[in-house]
Parts: structure tokens; C-alpha cells; sequence
């Protein structure tokens, strides 16, 4: 991250809400791509992300490192991912809508969401980190506080078997 993004979360800590906006602008196609793909649900990766957004601001002050904010926001969208997630298994109705991508970010291949659609949420979110973001396995192991030997294993069996289901 460059000097000027650090001086923008420095703002931002110090209550420059200017500042915390311009942040957003840069972040928001990240936040909400992982949420998608985690998520496969347009609404709910809205809620998440905005609930994420909304603990940002609320708590940038807390945040003691500028070069930070980018894992730290990640944090946070991992936490609301997950507890999403949680909600999913413990809703009773059976969900129907189908997914419908935002105008800017488009799954092309059906094959490709369907395969997507198979894997562990847990995976889901950690291959689209890693494939869509190009987060590293160590900043992944940091963002969701998994050991970065258990990143790697899940990146290549997600790998692995959506290549199954795409080749068959």
C-alpha cells in the first residue's frame, strides 16, 4: 500500500470521515467480490459488507497500524462472513432466490458458480481470497485466523475438485 492510502487510514483514525470515504472507495469492490463469492447471495454480501463498513468506521480509532487497515477490514468481513454462514445452517426455510451478480462483477461461466456453489463454505471463502483478491496463504491464515499449512490444503483441494466437476 502506498503513502497515501497510510495517510487516508491515518485521517480516518483520527475521525476524518472524508477520509474513511475515500478508503471505502478503494476497498469496496474487494469487500464485496469476497462476500459474493462466500456468500453467493447478492443481498446478503450487501448486508455484509455494510455491516463491515459500519464496524470499520465505528472502531478505526482502535486500529494502532495505517499499513494494517487492509487485513484489519478483512478481519472483519470474515467474522460477519462466517457468522453469516452460521445463519445459513441454522435457518430452517430452504432459500430459493437465485444468485444474481452485481453489474460490475460478472460469473460468466455457470459451470464455474455451479462448481463454486459444491464447495465448503469455509473453502469458498478462502479460494476466492486467494484466486479473486490474490491474498497470499499467509494473510489469509492471519484474516481468518486459520494456520497457513490448513490455507494452502484447502486452496488445492477446492482447486482440485472444481477442476472434477468443470473437466466432467
Amino acid at each position: 500500500m502506498n503513502n497515501d492510502f497510510n495517510e487516508e487510514v491515518r485521517l480516518a483514525r483520527k475521525g476524518d470521515t472524508a477520509a474513511f470515504s475515500r478508503l471505502y472507495a478503494l476497498i469496496y469492490k474487494d469487500l464485496y467480490k469476497i462476500a459474493l463469492y462466500s456468500l453467493r447471495n447478492t443481498h446478503d454480501a450487501c448486508d455484509v459488507v455494510s455491516d463491515t463498513v459500519l464496524d470499520a468506521f465505528c472502531t478505526i480509532g482502535n486500529l494502532r497500524d495505517e499499513k494494517a487497515f487492509r487485513v484489519w477490514i478483512m478481519r472483519i468481513l470474515s467474522a460477519k462472513i462466517k457468522r453469516k454462514q452460521r445463519d445459513y445452517f441454522a435457518d430452517t426455510v430452504e432459500l430459493t432466490e437465485d444468485i444474481e451478480p452485481a453489474v460490475e462483477f460478472n460469473c460468466e461461466i455457470s459451470e464455474l458458480k455451479h462448481a463454486m456453489d459444491t464447495l465448503e463454505p469455509q473453502s469458498r471463502l478462502v479460494l476466492s481470497m486467494s484466486v479473486i483478491e490474490g491474498y497470499t496463504s499467509s494473510e489469509i491464515s492471519e484474516i481468518c485466523g486459520i494456520n497457513a499449512n490448513t490455507v494452502r490444503a484447502l486452496i488445492s483441494r477446492a482447486k482440485k475438485k472444481l477442476r472434477m466437476l468443470i473437466d466432467n
